[in-house]
């Protein structure tokens, strides 16, 4: 192991870094932050009620596309990973490919949407403590809660890099059997639903199509299917990174999508009145399941198993945003780059970028206390923000191979490059077109409007920053250099 700590310190050196972090993260400790990131448990149960009143019992299907569309994200990622294995993700490997200007804006956007979501994964998590603990969530509580929840997740972070993976490897085993036995017992027990549902639109027909309440459902899936690129956010800290960051990467992907589809069809062929749950009259689909198939005790548990899931997911959010704002601060690319690029020198963590993204965090669940319906809209940018932040990548890809970058890393798509990344960029553009068009309803314009204006505001706003303040062009970092790095001559 020592020998190839060793080796991967030297390339890291070879790429313009020196390392600072522990390499003890294991490859099935790497998938199981991406896993628990993705976590198919928090994707299904924060989004099942929204997918069903949308589109009826065929939203499933949305998991198989997302799948399908991320797993081609997912290989351009993992061609540019093997090559640039290097902490913070999408920002070093946008730097790697295009520049410093187009790397800014992609960690932006990112960041944002990372922080974002690590605030709505907590205010998720909330209200099953009430029910656990035997009391009411009210609002205020509830915020005060998914506050303490941030501050649990940014004390674990700072413990080390053995603790993040061990806990994600506790949450990976937890969801995983929480998820193949609550949907097997569902299924073997609870079933009230022929499978033939998951085709039934149940009247869901505007002006003769199905179409557009299917579209409505996209978010069940697009939500989802994301999280697997935390595998690369902490390069630095596992070993052969080159190997085993794409390895985990589409496993996260492989076993993620599959117990989200295991899980969502678990829970629609339980339901026993679905037009109840598409109508609103069962405003709680999932928890009046468990409640029926578990009794009061059972359920318990089993809302404990989920609040595991939502934890260890906040948890590997945080750690892929510290180390975004980590590796920004190195490149000197923010305000207060010194303090925020320090690690400590007995966990071998960026402490500094660790609080800051758990105050950031905090922050906006404050705002949410009294502003809910506006933050609400803010926190729905977070899906958005992660798409767009990936099409950076893949459009910085393709840029690249136009360019001239020959790939040399050690996972390669070979002649499936220009197909890969091309399929890779029309997947992201139609899913972002998805996402921001206008909602359905008799509703004002600027809740119609919300997530499209949520997302532009964060444009215009770093694109004034980067006018004024010009973060991106304080230090000589390697930038826009992957065409000009040839594959090594073969002996």
């Amino acid at each position: 192991m020592t020998d190839i700590t060793s080796s991967d310190d030297d390339d890291l050196k070879a790429l313009g870094y020196s390392a600072q972090f522990e390499r003890s993260m294991s490859l099935w400790e790497n998938f199981a932050l991406g896993f628990t990131y993705l976590s198919p448990v928090v994707g299904v149960y924060s989004v099942f009620a929204i997918g069903m009143v949308a589109g009826g019992p065929p939203m499933i299907w949305w998991y198989l596309i997302a799948a399908i569309g991320q797993m081609i994200v997912c290989l351009t990622f993992c061609e540019v990973v093997s090559q640039f294995p290097i902490s913070g993700g999408l920002y070093p490997w946008c730097r790697r490919l295009v520049g410093k200007k187009w790397a800014w804006m992609a960690g932006w956007i990112y960041g944002w949407a990372l922080f974002t979501s690590i605030a709505a994964v907590s205010a998720g998590a909330a209200p099953f403590i009430g029910p656990l603990l035997g009391f009411k969530t009210t609002p205020v509580l509830a915020g005060l809660i998914a506050i303490a929840l941030v501050a649990f997740s940014t004390l674990t972070n700072l413990a080390g890099t053995r603790v993040l993976a061990r806990v994600a490897m506790f949450g990976f085993v937890c969801e995983i059997l929480g998820a193949i036995v609550v949907g097997a017992f569902l299924l073997l027990f609870h079933r009230h639903q022929p499978i033939g549902v998951i085709f039934h639109t149940y009247g869901l027909i505007k002006d003769g199509s199905y179409a557009p309440a299917f579209m409505g459902a996209a978010i069940v899936g697009l939500f989802t299917c994301y999280g697997f690129e935390a595998c690369g956010d902490v390069a630095e800290e596992t070993p052969n990174p080159g190997v085993a960051i794409p390895r985990a990467m589409k496993s996260t992907i492989y076993v993620g999508m599959s117990a989200s589809i295991f899980v969502a069809l678990a829970l629609i062929l339980s339901l026993p009145d679905v037009m109840a749950v598409i109508s609103g009259r069962s405003a709680n689909p999932i928890e009046d399941a468990l409640n029926a198939a578990f009794g009061p005790i059972g359920a318990k548990a089993v809302v404990l198993v989920v609040l595991v899931s939502f934890l260890s997911c906040a948890l590997s959010m945080q750690a892929a945003a510290s180390r975004l704002v980590y590796a920004y601060a190195r490149d000197e690319m923010v305000v207060g780059s010194g303090w925020l690029g320090k690690v400590s020198k007995t966990h071998h963590v960026p402490m500094n970028a660790l609080v800051v993204s758990g105050l950031i965090a905090a922050v906006i669940l404050v705002l949410g206390m009294f502003f809910a319906d506006a933050v609400a809209t803010i926190v729905s940018f977070a899906v958005v923000g992660i798409y767009a932040g990936f099409q950076m990548v893949v459009i910085g890809s393709t840029f690249a191979r136009w360019r001239g970058w020959q790939p040399h890393g050690r996972f390669l798509l070979g002649g499936w490059g220009w197909p890969v990344n091309l399929a890779g960029i029309v997947w992201g553009i139609g899913s972002i077109g998805i996402m921001l068009r206008p909602a359905d309803g008799d509703i004002p314009w600027y809740t119609s409007y919300g997530m499209a204006l949520t997302f532009g505001a964060v444009i215009v706003t770093g694109l004034v920053y980067m006018a004024v303040g010009r973060p991106y062009d304080r230090s000589d970092a390697p930038a826009g250099d992957a065409w000009l790095r040839r594959p090594p001559a073969k002996l």
